[in-house]
């Protein structure tokens, strides 16, 4: 098989198979080459997953949308990482363009644990906990120099985007509730503090637990500073609405900042439950599950 037939365009996303990260890795670094490489089943939409011996983990992104990722997480993550209380991601490092893949990648220390279920989380109040010292923490790192948040923005920037998806929704959800939560969401008030660091896209896709504690979290791609609202989305992406009240009171939100966590949870879900409803079916699910968890808590 020549190289670019192990890159199919669908399209702007590649689909990339094992013989090509091979060759990627033997090229570029030849140490590692030979060692066990296997493609891991992931429900993420921005990265390839394949484990590269017992240690190791390479990321390729699908998309041209998720190359900045690679940079970004290269720069920040040695700075962010030493002050969090679960694991981070550890660069080992930076691939390159080759072999008729067309962009930069990563390899990355292997971190051990399973993404915790909505729904059937083991240990709620403790995970909870977890959650708001980990968000507390990544908050207390100096923000003076850090890259805006993708997330970090007011909750308005998100409107349209939110109506164009529920338009597509039409039948599938019940768009009147929706619409109205997410009407008395856009009267909070605005961020007014300082910029902080958040992670962005805390879901369980990007959370690892052991013993139903919280071990590691990945995916750094969305960090950047701006309003830490967007941080407390576990509340009702992970979390079951019996440990909401041990996270908000752990990592202290008041009335506008949980308004605004609720509304970018709602705002996550409904943007991608039409874009991923026949194309990926577990981020689908979990988008119809956090729907469901805010509608019947605004109900």
């Amino acid at each position: 098989m020549g190289a670019m037939c192990a890159v199919r365009m669908h399209e702007d996303e590649l689909a990339v198979d094992v013989s090509l990260v091979g060759r990627l890795i033997a090229g570029q670094f030849p140490r590692w080459a030979g060692l066990p490489l296997r493609r891991l089943e992931s429900s993420g939409t921005e990265n390839a997953m394949f484990r590269l011996g017992a240690d190791k983990v390479v990321r390729l992104p699908r998309h041209p949308r998720a190359v900045e990722a690679i940079a970004h997480e290269l720069r920040w993550l040695p700075r962010l990482g030493p002050g969090l209380p679960a694991a981070s991601p550890e660069p080992l490092g930076r691939g390159e363009p080759g072999d008729g893949f067309p962009w930069p990648w990563s390899v990355y220390g292997w971190l051990d644990g399973r993404n915790p279920v909505p729904g059937r989380i083991e240990e709620p109040a403790l995970l909870a906990g977890d959650l708001a010292a980990w968000v507390t923490a990544l908050r207390r790192i100096d923000a003076s120099e850090g890259p805006p948040g993708y997330r970090g923005v007011p909750l308005a920037a998100r409107d349209p985007f939110l109506r164009e998806a529920l338009g597509r929704l039409a039948g599938r959800v019940d768009t009147a509730a929706v619409t109205r939560v997410w009407e008395e969401t856009l009267r909070a008030p605005e961020h007014t503090g300082p910029p902080l660091w958040a992670h962005g896209d805390l879901m369980a896709g990007n959370l690892l637990v052991e013993g139903g504690r919280l071990s590691a979290v990945i995916d750094f791609g969305t960090a950047g500073v701006g309003d830490p609202a967007v941080d407390l989305i576990s509340a009702w992406c992970v979390l079951p609405a019996t440990a909401r009240g041990v996270f908000r009171e752990a990592v202290g939100a008041g009335e506008a900042e949980w308004a605004r966590a609720r509304g970018w949870a709602l705002s996550i879900a409904v943007i991608a439950l039409p874009y991923y409803w026949d194309t990926n079916p577990p981020v689908a699910e979990n988008s119809r599950h956090v729907i469901a968890e805010i509608l019947a808590e605004t109900a």
